[in-house]
Formats: C-alpha cells, sequence, structure tokens
C-alpha cells in the first residue's frame, strides 16, 4: 500500500530501474516482493487483489495512515496487534470507543503509538458510522481509475495520481482526517483499484 509509501516504494528508491525477479519458486515477482518472508506472503496473497466492504477499507485506510513516515513492514509485523487493538476495525465499535479506549491504545506496545494517528483513527470511525452502510466502499470505488499499461519496472509505479488526489480531497470533504494523496493511492494500489503488479510478475494475472 506505499504507505503513505506503497511497499514498493523503499525498493524503488535503490533500484528504480528492476523489473519482475525470480521468487524462492523460480517464478517471477515485484521486486519489493522479494526482500522478506513477510513482503513475499503479502505481495502473492493481498496486495492488488480487490477489497470490498466498509469495515476491510476502513481497516486498509488506518493502516496506511499509520504506516505514513514508516516502513509499511512495520505496519504489516504489527497488523493483528493493531486488529486487536481497534475491535478488528469494527467502524461501529471503534465509533464507540471512549477516553480510556484512547488511553489503551496510546499505550498498547503492539500498535504505533502516534497520538496523532490514533485521533485520526478514532474521530474517522465517528464519522463513518454516520454514514449508511457500503458508502464507503462506493467512494472509494467510484475513484477506481481507468486500467493502464502494465508498469514494467518500479520506476513506472506512480506515488501519486490524479485519482488518488480527487480521492483523498472527496474523503476531506466528508470529514476523513489523515488522508493524503500519497496515502491514498497505496490504498488504491493494495486494494485492487489498481494494478501495479510489473508486467511479468507471475501474480498480475493470478
Amino acid at each position: 500500500m506505499t504507505p503513505a509509501e506503497p511497499p514498493p516504494a523503499a525498493v524503488t528508491e535503490s533500484v528504480p530501474d528492476s523489473g519482475a525477479m525470480p521468487g524462492p519458486d523460480g517464478r517471477p515477482r515485484c521486486p519489493w516482493g522479494l526482500s522478506t518472508p513477510d513482503y513475499l506472503a503479502y505481495h502473492d496473497e493481498e496486495w492488488g487483489r480487490p477489497v470490498h466492504g466498509d469495515d476491510a477499507l476502513f481497516e486498509r485506510l488506518c493502516l496506511e495512515a499509520f504506516q505514513s513516515g514508516l516502513s509499511w513492514l512495520t505496519i504489516l509485523r504489527r497488523r493483528e496487534g493493531f486488529r486487536a487493538a481497534f475491535a478488528g476495525f469494527r467502524i461501529a465499535e471503534v465509533a464507540a470507543f471512549t477516553d480510556e479506549d484512547r488511553a489503551r491504545l496510546l499505550a498498547d506496545p503492539g500498535i504505533i503509538r502516534n497520538r496523532a494517528k490514533v485521533d485520526a483513527t478514532l474521530a474517522n470511525a465517528k464519522v463513518l458510522a454516520e454514514w449508511k452502510p457500503g458508502e464507503l466502499d462506493e467512494v472509494i470505488w467510484s475513484h477506481a481509475p481507468a486500467p493502464r499499461p502494465a508498469p514494467r519496472t518500479l520506476a513506472d509505479v506512480p506515488a501519486v495520481t490524479a485519482e488518488s488526489t480527487a480521492l483523498a480531497k472527496d474523503l476531506k470533504r466528508r470529514g476523513l482526517r489523515f488522508v493524503g494523496p500519497t496515502t491514498a493511492y497505496a490504498m488504491l494500489q493494495a486494494c485492487g483499484l489498481v494494478n501495479d503488479h510489473l508486467a511479468d510478475c507471475a501474480v498480475r494475472e493470478g
């Protein structure tokens, strides 16, 4: 998701012209997915696959916000901690969190204890709890771009697009916080609204 740089971002900085590379099974994959077993599983099983449902998209939106300024691997390895801390990212339950819950979150070593990000997550849940069922899904997917040519190398993968900028503005206009264009694009990638697996990546059409 690039977190607000997506997973590929850190790799792009060092090998921007890298195309797909052989994985442990010999099949070609996006280079960033080969750096750790955690990334390999995430790359093969989740990244770029369509995600629907308000709670599921709320989770991705929150995790991308928490990743901002950090490695996505940091978030990935704490995901179960995040889920436990935030009631599985069920919007209605997070919206009902109290000041005691906020204090608990800020003391929880299983998540990123960033006050601004915790507060944004709680505030966003309260906003989304007022939306009609399916509205978050509808809003996010309304910004899915038209299909475009597959990127050949990591240098062809953008960090921000017109669609992600429009999505960030739309979400902010509707009262959501900590959602910038780069974070929004990372979510578009992670949730399958765009397919940024490289052209020769074996997972692209899988």
